[in-house]
Protein backbone atom coordinates (compact mmCIF):
# COMPACT_ATOMS: atom_id res chain seq x y z
CA UNK A 1 0.00 0.00 0.00
CA UNK A 2 2.75 2.45 0.79
CA UNK A 3 4.54 1.59 -2.63
CA UNK A 4 1.37 2.02 -4.38
CA UNK A 5 1.10 5.77 -2.59
CA UNK A 6 4.40 6.69 -2.78
CA UNK A 7 4.25 6.05 -6.91
CA UNK A 8 0.33 8.03 -6.72
CA UNK A 9 2.26 10.84 -5.46
CA UNK A 10 5.37 11.11 -7.29
CA UNK A 11 3.20 10.75 -10.53
CA UNK A 12 1.26 13.58 -9.66
CA UNK A 13 3.77 15.59 -9.24
CA UNK A 14 5.97 14.85 -12.37
CA UNK A 15 1.94 15.33 -14.02
CA UNK A 16 1.59 19.11 -11.75
CA UNK A 17 3.50 21.20 -14.17
CA UNK A 18 1.11 20.30 -17.01
CA UNK A 19 -2.32 20.27 -15.29
CA UNK A 20 -4.26 23.36 -14.49
CA UNK A 21 -5.83 24.20 -10.95
CA UNK A 22 -8.94 22.97 -11.36
CA UNK A 23 -7.70 19.56 -13.24
CA UNK A 24 -4.96 19.42 -9.98
CA UNK A 25 -7.45 19.77 -7.72
CA UNK A 26 -9.91 16.64 -9.05
CA UNK A 27 -6.56 14.85 -9.47
CA UNK A 28 -5.63 15.56 -5.84
CA UNK A 29 -8.68 14.29 -4.87
CA UNK A 30 -8.47 10.85 -6.42
CA UNK A 31 -4.85 10.62 -5.10
CA UNK A 32 -4.14 10.10 -1.76
CA UNK A 33 -1.40 12.17 -0.55
CA UNK A 34 -0.64 14.95 1.59
CA UNK A 35 -0.59 19.10 0.17
CA UNK A 36 2.07 21.16 2.57
CA UNK A 37 2.50 24.79 2.58
CA UNK A 38 5.35 26.51 4.78
CA UNK A 39 5.06 30.55 4.77
CA UNK A 40 6.77 33.62 6.68
CA UNK A 41 4.56 36.84 6.83
CA UNK A 42 6.93 39.52 6.64
CA UNK A 43 5.12 41.96 8.66
CA UNK A 44 3.77 39.89 11.14
CA UNK A 45 7.16 37.56 11.49
CA UNK A 46 4.58 34.74 12.18
CA UNK A 47 5.59 31.15 10.67
CA UNK A 48 3.47 28.50 9.49
CA UNK A 49 4.19 24.75 8.26
CA UNK A 50 1.28 22.92 7.88
CA UNK A 51 -0.32 20.05 5.91
CA UNK A 52 -3.54 21.85 4.35
CA UNK A 53 -4.74 18.63 1.89
CA UNK A 54 -4.64 15.12 3.21
CA UNK A 55 -5.89 11.79 1.82
CA UNK A 56 -8.43 13.17 -0.20
CA UNK A 57 -9.55 16.36 1.53
CA UNK A 58 -8.54 19.63 2.78
CA UNK A 59 -7.42 19.77 6.50
CA UNK A 60 -9.60 22.54 8.37
CA UNK A 61 -6.95 22.85 10.78
CA UNK A 62 -4.14 23.54 8.15
CA UNK A 63 -6.39 25.76 6.37
CA UNK A 64 -7.55 27.79 9.36
CA UNK A 65 -3.31 28.25 10.60
CA UNK A 66 -2.85 29.22 6.89
CA UNK A 67 -5.78 32.06 6.57
CA UNK A 68 -4.51 33.25 10.25
CA UNK A 69 -1.05 33.67 8.78
CA UNK A 70 -2.38 35.29 5.53
CA UNK A 71 -4.66 37.70 6.93
CA UNK A 72 -5.16 41.48 6.21
CA UNK A 73 -1.85 42.79 8.80
CA UNK A 74 -3.43 45.59 9.42
CA UNK A 75 -6.70 45.28 10.86
CA UNK A 76 -6.20 41.54 11.71
CA UNK A 77 -9.43 40.47 9.66
CA UNK A 78 -9.18 36.99 8.46
CA UNK A 79 -10.67 35.79 5.14
CA UNK A 80 -10.72 32.22 3.89
CA UNK A 81 -8.57 31.79 1.49
CA UNK A 82 -9.76 30.15 -1.87
CA UNK A 83 -8.15 26.73 -1.71
CA UNK A 84 -7.51 26.90 -5.22
CA UNK A 85 -4.88 29.63 -4.42
CA UNK A 86 -2.88 27.21 -1.98
CA UNK A 87 -3.03 24.52 -4.42
CA UNK A 88 -0.99 26.79 -7.14
CA UNK A 89 1.56 27.39 -4.13
CA UNK A 90 2.20 24.29 -4.23
CA UNK A 91 2.88 23.55 -7.76
CA UNK A 92 4.84 26.33 -7.54
CA UNK A 93 6.88 24.71 -5.21
CA UNK A 94 6.91 21.39 -6.89
CA UNK A 95 7.72 23.63 -10.14
CA UNK A 96 10.70 24.55 -8.10
CA UNK A 97 11.31 21.69 -6.28
CA UNK A 98 11.19 24.22 -3.27
CA UNK A 99 10.70 22.73 0.56
CA UNK A 100 11.66 26.25 2.16
CA UNK A 101 9.14 29.19 3.13
CA UNK A 102 7.52 31.48 0.83
CA UNK A 103 7.63 35.09 2.13
CA UNK A 104 4.30 36.33 1.92
CA UNK A 105 4.55 40.03 1.06
CA UNK A 106 0.52 40.01 1.00
CA UNK A 107 -2.15 37.42 1.27
CA UNK A 108 -5.96 38.36 2.24
CA UNK A 109 -6.65 42.11 2.06
CA UNK A 110 -9.55 43.63 3.75
CA UNK A 111 -11.85 46.24 1.56
CA UNK A 112 -10.87 48.91 4.31
CA UNK A 113 -6.91 48.05 3.32
CA UNK A 114 -7.34 48.33 0.05
CA UNK A 115 -8.58 51.64 -0.01
CA UNK A 116 -6.38 52.92 1.91
CA UNK A 117 -3.54 51.10 -0.47
CA UNK A 118 -5.26 52.53 -3.42
CA UNK A 119 -5.63 55.81 -3.12
CA UNK A 120 -1.88 55.90 -2.11
CA UNK A 121 -0.68 54.17 -4.64
CA UNK A 122 -1.90 53.37 -8.25
CA UNK A 123 -0.25 50.09 -8.17
CA UNK A 124 -2.85 48.71 -5.98
CA UNK A 125 -6.52 47.58 -7.87
CA UNK A 126 -9.36 49.25 -6.90
CA UNK A 127 -11.11 46.07 -7.14
CA UNK A 128 -8.46 43.51 -6.34
CA UNK A 129 -8.68 40.24 -5.63
CA UNK A 130 -6.78 40.28 -2.50
CA UNK A 131 -9.93 41.27 -0.94
CA UNK A 132 -11.35 37.83 -2.46
CA UNK A 133 -8.47 35.96 -0.73
CA UNK A 134 -7.46 34.87 -4.76
CA UNK A 135 -4.41 36.37 -4.40
CA UNK A 136 -0.98 36.30 -2.61
CA UNK A 137 2.34 38.50 -3.13
CA UNK A 138 5.41 36.17 -2.34
CA UNK A 139 9.32 36.51 -2.68
CA UNK A 140 11.58 33.58 -2.19
CA UNK A 141 14.91 33.94 -0.65
CA UNK A 142 17.66 32.72 -2.71
CA UNK A 143 15.72 32.57 -5.90
CA UNK A 144 16.37 34.86 -8.99
CA UNK A 145 13.07 36.96 -9.20
CA UNK A 146 12.65 36.76 -12.71
CA UNK A 147 13.05 32.76 -12.29
CA UNK A 148 10.02 32.92 -9.69
CA UNK A 149 7.72 34.84 -12.02
CA UNK A 150 8.43 32.78 -14.78
CA UNK A 151 7.60 29.81 -13.13
CA UNK A 152 4.37 31.27 -11.98
CA UNK A 153 3.53 32.20 -15.23
CA UNK A 154 4.33 28.74 -16.30
CA UNK A 155 1.63 27.06 -14.37
CA UNK A 156 -1.31 28.74 -16.27
CA UNK A 157 -3.41 29.04 -12.84
CA UNK A 158 -4.81 32.77 -13.08
CA UNK A 159 -3.20 36.26 -12.55
CA UNK A 160 1.07 36.86 -12.05
CA UNK A 161 3.08 40.12 -11.95
CA UNK A 162 6.31 41.14 -11.44
CA UNK A 163 7.11 43.92 -9.12
CA UNK A 164 11.02 44.21 -9.46
CA UNK A 165 10.99 47.52 -7.22
CA UNK A 166 9.08 46.01 -4.40
CA UNK A 167 10.90 42.50 -5.08
CA UNK A 168 8.01 39.99 -5.20
CA UNK A 169 5.66 38.40 -7.52
CA UNK A 170 1.86 38.46 -7.51
CA UNK A 171 -0.12 35.54 -8.22
CA UNK A 172 -3.88 35.44 -8.41
CA UNK A 173 -7.06 32.62 -9.21
CA UNK A 174 -8.44 34.87 -11.89
CA UNK A 175 -8.19 34.86 -15.64
CA UNK A 176 -4.72 33.91 -17.02
CA UNK A 177 -2.79 37.66 -17.55
CA UNK A 178 0.14 38.75 -17.37
CA UNK A 179 2.34 42.09 -16.22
Amino acid sequence: MMQRRAFLKSSLLLAAPTLSIPALAKTAQAVPGERTLRLYNTHTGEKVNTVFWAEGQFVEDGLKDLNKVLRDHRNNKVAQIDPELLLLLTQLNDKLDNNRELHIISGYRSPESNAKLHAASNGVAKRSLHMDAKAIDIRLPGKDLKMLHKAAMSLKGGGVGYYDSSQFVHMDTGRVRYW
